[in-house]
């Protein structure tokens, strides 16, 4: 059985992986100043904070049109038997439900929806490891187990930089804004039952950082072989300086470093960091 993998652009997994693994990509879209740009295909990472610290308000987000993957499934259809198609949390986009219903008009070939139930590039790891297995020849059972045990694993955990950035989003009250600000609070978040929640509130960057180390620190310990990105915000060299440091520090975990792209950093704003793993 020959089983195709496709993912949203949300997973920000480099081109040249998914070229590598065949592995499809959906794009969301970001609407700025009234045009719609598709996320990973029209606009880079750099170009969309760059709009974002000029602009008088944030961008909206758009999930992608059913009829895209309508479309894609259906030429997938004609060489594969079985789609799998992993998708960022169901609890903060519909592009999930998009590819269920998408999925239920296709002939031909049996279309799996796969709810990551996060995104960035802990949903990455599950496409990367789908469309591996796929390669290696497994029935979508056996690949959708795969991804269920890595789920037990996954761990995410995001740091908020700019607190006016959530409440021009309507996330924090302007009190709230001016009192965080006023303290250095940075929020770590994390999803929890497929929603991005408060995790812990945090004095100062180094220390929500820090904290952010220390749970990778106690699944380590488990002595688990563990995968991890880390994922900037338009921090490039704060994320390599991290990853050097973390890769001393762990030298039997691998790491790598990824983004918040166009449609995560509207959410999240410039300056965000995170850090997530799982197993291999």
């Amino acid at each position: 059985m020959k089983t195709a993998v496709v993912t949203d652009s949300t997973s920000y997994i480099p081109k040249h992986v998914r070229e590598t693994l065949d592995i499809h990509m959906i794009p969301l879209s970001v609407v700025i100043k009234g045009e719609t740009y598709r996320e990973e295909i029209d606009i880079t990472m750099k170009d969309f904070y760059d709009e974002v610290r000029n602009g008088d308000k944030l961008p909206t987000t758009t999930q992608p049109p059913i009829g895209e993957f309508e479309k894609l499934f259906t030429e997938l259809a004609k060489e594969f038997d079985a789609i799998i198609s992993v998708h960022l949390s169901s609890g903060i986009s519909g592009t999930y439900q998009g590819a269920v219903a998408a999925g239920d008009t296709i002939a031909g070939a049996k279309v799996y929806a796969y709810d990551s139930e996060l995104s960035c590039m802990a949903q990455g790891f599950y496409a990367i490891k789908a469309a591996t297995m796929a390669k290696e020849g497994k029935e979508p059972r056996e690949i959708l187990a795969g991804l269920d045990e890595m789920k037990k694993h996954m761990r995410a955990y995001f740091m908020v930089d700019d607190l006016a950035h959530l409440q021009r989003g309507g996330r924090l009250t302007s009190a709230q804004a001016i009192i965080g600000s006023l303290l250095s609070i940075k929020p770590l978040l994390h999803f929890q039952d497929k929603v991005i929640v408060p995790f812990e509130k945090i004095r100062s960057r180094k220390k929500a950082l820090k904290r952010i180390v220390d749970l990778l620190d106690e699944d380590v310990k488990k002595g688990k072989s563990l995968q991890a990105t880390i994922i900037h915000g338009n921090r490039l060299d704060e994320a390599v300086q991290w990853k050097a440091e973390l890769t001393k520090q762990y030298p039997h975990v691998e790491f790598s470093i990824s983004y918040f792209g166009p449609v995560i950093g509207t959410h999240l704003g410039e300056g965000s960091m995170g850090l997530c793993w799982t197993i291999k």
